[in-house]
């Protein structure tokens, strides 16, 4: 009850990374418009009201045009960091922190994806070491790091 109070205009400190994966242990990364060379998974933040779940899939769909075929899995993990100086004041004046719920969206192979020209610039289809190695943001590379590995001790699985 108490987030509801920082509804307003400010954007809620929650948001999703969905990391799209084909069985083929090939990973989806977009390039993001701005800032230039910023590669990363789906992300996006929780409306009000919204589920994390919601979001991942809404989101999935926003910026890939996916919205079937696919199995979007909540992995029920999550990381908290600090948010950045030039977006914080998107948020209330008192909020210093994000909380970044992780899914994956699994596909048989590689899909064609349809990006929002004012979000994202281009994307790739690589292997996961590589999109790991890629990826701008600490947390992307972490779920890209986590999944090779909980893919080799068969935790995910297909």
């Amino acid at each position: 009850k108490e987030m509801l109070s920082l509804e307003g205009p400010y954007k809620r400190p929650e948001s999703v990374l969905v990391l799209v994966v084909t069985f083929g242990a090939e990973v989806l990364l977009m390039e993001r418009t701005r800032p230039h060379g910023f590669w990363q998974s789906v992300t996006g933040s929780l409306r009000w009201g919204e589920s994390a779940q919601q979001a991942a899939s809404r989101e999935l769909r926003e910026e890939t045009g996916l919205r079937g075929g696919h199995r979007l899995t909540d992995l029920h993990s999550s990381v908290r960091f600090p948010i950045v100086s030039p977006w914080r004041a998107r948020y209330a004046p008192s909020v210093r922190f994000n909380r970044e719920h992780w899914f994956v969206c699994e596909l048989p192979s590689r899909r064609t994806v349809q990006l929002d020209p004012g979000e994202h610039r281009q994307y790739r289809w690589m292997n996961a070491t590589d999109a790991a190695a890629r990826a701008t943001s600490w947390t992307n590379r972490k779920i890209i790091r986590s999944w090779i590995s909980r893919q080799r001790t068969g935790h995910w699985g297909r």
